[in-house]
């Protein structure tokens, strides 16, 4: 299995286009390194891949990265596409992929009614992108040799999607965590996720990595740093941090690779000199960047 982070930063990326905060500045001006959305790709014979999640930065993902470029006049590496939840961030990538490019499309049927509801993601050609429901609990064929099962974690509805009264802790269709298999690896993909109850560590123990919800360090860094009005665990993101926090829930799981993705432009983990990110490391973590490879 061959997996390649494609874009690391959560809604809006590193810099947000409209934050002058210490690290999106930072980025621009290049003393940190800049973060695309949140996407990974996936192979298990590094020549037929999938992409988990569609950022608004897909095409420049696809641009910088060798294996996903196109094959001959026309063509491409890239066999299906699969979308964790309806988010922004994780679905209008979709729209780059629409230049009459076959793939499947893999989603839970609450996702599909989401994005069947957009007419504007009618300008994927339905006879060339299959768009196929996938049952909780139940593994499948996400590209050839490739496993995926989707499984339910704690979450909420897309932002755009929120009425008069929002839970966080919701459990079922709605946000999912991945399950990939491929040769005898085991590897989580979880890029959001508003807590970790016992179930949920008992699930990801013994994987060979976990990539995981990394958006904020404070359950309430955004409001201290005037970026926001809302917590984490408001937007449906565990913190790093803390009581509760993924660092302290997920520190003596027995695991391989330990990866944070899905950072927000707040976080100071997004900045390699942090005090944060040193104790983060020392906890056995690493940060993920763009382009970032793993071999399970």
């Amino acid at each position: 299995m061959r997996i390649v982070i494609l874009g690391t930063g959560a809604g809006g990326g590193v810099p947000q286009w409209n934050c002058g905060c210490r690290n999106c500045d930072a980025a621009r001006a290049g003393r940190i390194p800049a973060m695309s959305q949140s996407g990974i790709a996936v192979s298990a014979n590094g020549r037929d891949w999938a992409l988990v999640n569609a950022s608004p930065d897909l095409r420049q993902q696809l641009a910088v990265t060798p294996a996903l470029r196109p094959e001959g006049l026309r063509g491409s590496p890239i066999c299906s596409v699969l979308v964790t939840n309806g988010d922004i961030d994780h679905v209008a990538g979709l729209l780059t992929l629409r230049e009459g490019q076959g793939f499947d499309l893999f989603a839970t049927p609450a996702i599909h009614a989401v994005l069947a509801a957009n007419p504007i993601l009618s300008a994927l050609n339905p006879q060339l992108v299959l768009r196929r429901a996938v049952t909780l609990d139940t593994r499948f064929e996400l590209a050839p040799g490739l496993g995926a099962t989707l499984f339910a974690v704690p979450g909420k509805v897309p932002l755009y999607l929120e009425g008069d009264e929002v839970r966080t802790d919701l459990v079922g269709e709605q946000t999912v965590g991945v399950e990939l298999t491929a040769k005898g690896r085991r590897v989580f993909y979880i890029p959001g996720c508003a807590s970790v109850p016992d179930w949920l560590r008992a699930r990801i123990s013994g994987a060979d990595a976990l990539l995981f919800d990394g958006t904020l360090w404070t359950d309430d860094e955004m409001l201290r740093a005037g970026l926001g009005a809302k917590t984490g665990r408001r937007m449906g993101h565990v913190p790093v941090s803390g009581p509760g926090g993924s660092l302290e829930a997920l520190r003596d799981l027995d695991l391989g690779a330990r990866i944070y993705v899905h950072l927000n432009n707040s976080n100071p983990l997004v900045d390699p000199a942090s005090p944060e990110r040193a104790e983060a490391q020392a906890a056995g973590w690493q940060v993920g960047h763009d382009g970032m490879e793993i071999v399970p």
